[in-house]
């Protein structure tokens, strides 16, 4: 038994999220801006967003399912955290419904019985979808579906725990101390990866009489526990969030936080015995064995409602406690434009300057990824291959914004300077994003070299060596052409790339004398020859950028 526990957790664990991956990956391709206005719309009211939260977990039967969508639209730039913190609190309100379902139905509905559909449909358009929009879906759908598999065999790894003597033995031992049986509640629900799952057997236990038949007793010793598959279920949010970004993680740590601090102030109230009497009182049915299950399901969704209550006005405070537990760290405040302000596309001439702003970001971006890329491909870290990654996945997103906003812009009344001016801001950022495909084909390359051993030779490291200074400079100069209309850093940055374009010709000769004389070998001179196209390739959008500066400072002087 203990093997197959073992072996559905760690496979269900791997397709939980390898689906939770592919479904935030896809979410952020197809996602726009009309999307991401109409989920902004519907989540920007506190209580719009938890009833959103609460109607999905109720048509998915599943917290875990809300929340990890949650994170996911989070990841991808969707929702904002205070957001997300709403849809997570509606969430933990939905997950009760499982809980009334079980008490009238004796059964759960289970999500799981739609993830192979899902999977098939999503591999369907992943394979044969004509557009990337489509492909994209696909991803959504096939990422959805393993999500849940992968829930689904972590559940079945565990289900022998719900029948086991011995188990229940210990139930109800630890139900008599409301610590111990939070913690066992939080146990059960981890390893289940399911409350409505570790609740429902709760449910069927306390029925069974498997707690005594002292009904208001097993009420309040069952209590307790369903507290702690309020705590459990948060785990599943927190693995969602481990390798998702940083706002993600704390939509994640809300979720925890906002449990645990119901489930400390609601224990005093249980040792006093109010909570139990509170929950009889609601109920409007006698306390007995063909009730007892419904009581279980009241105090369940009056924790939640009442949790939620208590929340709702200290949001701003949730928020806060997160952001110190998490503090935006410097490498945030490069990630996505910040002051591109819709109502500036009025006044033309401020937001071309604004855009100019996002652009030089976007520059800065994208030169710390072809450094990152150069040396992780030099010194072998695979860490500087891993942040290029991710500055990668962020140049992308200043491409889209900038562009949205720059094509907004267009639509206004223009004078003949931002008439000039901004379709070169558009090549300009689409030279950028060009730049970051070729850092990521860089460590493609620089990934193949590490797989395989292989190193350079001490020339070889010394021409790389060149490139990787020469590469540097051009993007300063670039860099300060672009922020100050510098004429000089403009004509410097072209003087560059004449010295790189020669080191492509030079150094693709030497490298190849060096592999007819057996200094090298021909796999190493590929990935050598390969980093230095790249870099001459990046050396070329650079130059478009440094003319565009030209070009622009020449017209303004011919208006002068």
């Amino acid at each position: 038994m203990i093997r197959e526990m073992l072996f559905g957790a760690m496979g269900g664990l791997g397709l939980f999220l390898f689906g939770m991956g592919l479904m935030s990956d896809g979410l952020k391709k197809v996602a726009g801006q009309k999307l991401k206005g109409l989920i902004g719309s519907l989540t920007k009211h506190r209580v719009i967003a938890i009833l959103v939260g609460a109607l999905t977990t109720c048509l998915v039967q599943s917290s875990s399912a809300t929340t990890v969508m949650t994170i996911g639209f989070v990841n991808a730039g969707l929702l904002t955290l205070k957001q997300a913190l709403c849809v997570v609190l509606g969430a933990n309100i939905g997950t009760t419904f499982t809980a009334w379902i079980v008490s009238v139905l004796g059964t759960g509905l289970k999500i799981t019985q739609y993830a192979l559909p899902a999977i098939g449909i999503g591999f369907l358009f992943r394979i044969a979808g004509k557009t990337q929009k489509w492909r994209s879906i696909g991803n959504i759908v096939l990422g959805f579906g393993l999500l849940f598999i992968g829930i689904g065999f972590m559940k079945d790894g565990f289900s022998p725990l719900q029948s086991s003597e011995d188990v229940q033995a210990a139930l109800i031992w630890l139900g008599r101390n409301p610590i111990l049986a939070v913690l066992a509640g939080t146990v059960i629900t981890v390893l289940l990866q399911s409350s409505s799952a570790s609740i429902a057997m709760i449910q069927v236990l306390a029925f069974g009489g498997a707690f005594g038949n002292d009904w208001n007793l097993v009420l309040q010793v069952t209590i307790p526990f369903i507290l702690g598959d309020n705590i459990g279920t948060t785990i599943t949010a927190q693995i969602a969030a481990f390798r998702a970004n940083r706002n993600s993680k704390r939509t994640a740590m809300g979720h925890t936080i906002f449990n645990v601090i119901g489930v400390a102030y609601m224990l005093p109230l249980i040792w006093s015995g109010l909570f139990p009497k509170l929950v009889m009182l609601v109920s409007p049915w006698e306390l007995g064995q063909g009730t007892i299950m419904v009581h279980m399901a009241i105090a369940h969704s009056v924790f939640n409602v009442f949790n939620t209550i208590i929340f709702l006005p200290l949001m701003r405070w949730l928020e806060l406690i997160v952001m110190k537990i998490l503090p935006v760290k410097e490498e945030e405040l490069e990630e996505k434009p910040v002051v591109l302000e819709m109502h500036l596309l009025s006044t033309p001439v401020i937001a071309l300057e604004q855009a100019k702003r996002e652009i030089i970001r976007m520059g800065e971006r994208a030169r710390k990824a072809v450094a990152r890329a150069i040396n992780g491909l030099l010194e072998g870290d695979k860490r500087e291959l891993e942040k290029v990654m991710v500055s990668e996945d962020l140049i992308d997103e200043f491409q889209h914004e900038i562009t949205s906003y720059l094509v907004s812009l267009s639509r206004e009344q223009l004078s003949d300077v931002v008439a000039v001016e901004l379709p070169t801001f558009l090549h300009t950022v689409n030279d950028l994003e060009r730049i970051g495909d070729h850092a990521v084909n860089i460590v493609e390359i620089a990934e193949r070299k590490i797989e395989q051993k292989m190193t350079f030779s001490e020339d070889a490291l010394v021409e790389a060596e060149r490139l990787r200074v020469e590469s540097a400079e051009m993007f300063e100069n670039v860099l300060q052409a672009l922020c100050s209309d510098d004429l000089s850093a403009a004509k410097r940055a072209l003087e560059n790339e004449d010295r790189l374009n020669q080191m492509q010709m030079d150094f693709r000769r030497s490298h190849v004398r060096r592999m007819s004389e057996g200094h090298c070998s021909p796999e190493s001179g590929l990935i050598f020859i390969d980093l230095v196209d790249n870099v001459e390739k990046i050396g070329d959008h650079l130059t478009n950028i440094a003319q565009a500066v030209l070009g622009g400072l020449k017209w303004h002087e011919g208006e002068k």
